[in-house]
């Protein structure tokens, strides 16, 4: 998430190719904003929606002929729980990442006190896996702010921010019940990673921001093969203007039904009037 946020630019900028539609969501419900993490599944149309302030939805998506989305049916909001049957208390809420495994539970990566939590069940209680020792010492704001999950199950994540700013991105991989820190990718001007997901393809895509102050934000998605010496074939598949969407911060990969790869986003209104709720579509190159 980002502590200010920037004012939509004036012009209206020229969308990268691909583009298919951006749409406003708005909901009835105190809890409803700051949406960090989004999850589309296969079909394009069932969802889960995650909030920053420890709070998670599912619904539905409604399409035109052209695939458009033209209307959202979600559940109310309920509060992420801790190991238990309390809610995360509030200083424990900050969820920023989310991943949905192939059994249909998901998993959760926290800034503030930056971890991960397993739910097997939505709306269940969560299961606490390791904390790898960088964690603790990751910035309360800059901290686990993308999530996937590879086809085989294995977690990976990664900090918005590094302590050096020509350092690469540190990224996280959790299999065999622990957390591996032998992989990096590389930092390419001002974006910084905000969110992830494996393709239906099998790549590893990372969704990126540069917040630009008053002019608004711009985005970029870059996907890449993983081999077994690490994160490869980098590739930027689009970069949006500054001010043509809000602050998007989670991307999910699928295939609509004619077999195009699509990837949807989901912009964080950072409770700010301001701002909007947003989820652009684009269609991306195969």
């Amino acid at each position: 998430m980002v502590l200010i946020a920037g004012l939509e630019g004036s012009a209206s900028p020229t969308p990268p190719p691909g583009f298919l539609d951006a749409w406003t969501w708005s909901m009835d419900d105190a809890r409803f904003g700051g949406l960090s993490g989004l999850e589309i599944a296969e079909n394009g149309l069932d969802f889960i929606a995650l909030s920053d302030r420890g709070a998670i939805t599912s619904g539905q998506l409604s399409r035109d002929a052209q695939g458009r989305i033209t209307a959202i049916s979600a559940q109310p909001f309920q509060l992420l729980k801790a190991h238990g049957t309390a809610a995360l208390l509030a200083a424990r809420a900050d969820s920023e990442g989310l991943a949905l495994a192939p059994d249909g539970s998901v998993f959760v990566s926290f800034e503030g006190a930056a971890r991960v939590l397993h739910y097997p069940r939505l709306g269940g209680s969560a299961e606490n896996l390791p904390v790898a020792p960088d964690f603790r010492h990751m910035p309360l704001n800059a901290a686990l702010e993308a999530l996937a999950i590879a086809p085989d199950g294995t977690l990976y994540t990664l900090p918005e921010q590094t302590a050096q700013q020509d350092q690469p991105f540190p990224v996280y991989r959790f299999r065999n019940d622990q957390w591996e820190n032998t992989l990096t990718i590389p930092r390419e001007g001002s974006f910084l990673p905000v969110g992830a997901d494996f393709g239906p393809d099998g790549r590893f895509y990372l969704l990126e921001r540069d917040f630009r102050g008053l002019s608004g934000f711009a985005s970029r998605l870059r996907r890449f093969t993983l081999t077994d010496a690490g994160f490869a074939d980098a590739k930027t598949l689009l970069e949006t203007p500054v001010g043509l969407h809000d602050n998007l911060e989670s991307v999910s990969i699928w295939r609509d039904a004619a077999g195009h790869l699509t990837a949807s986003m989901i912009s964080d209104d950072n409770f700010n009037l301001l701002l909007r709720t947003e989820i652009a579509e684009y269609r991306l190159p195969d």
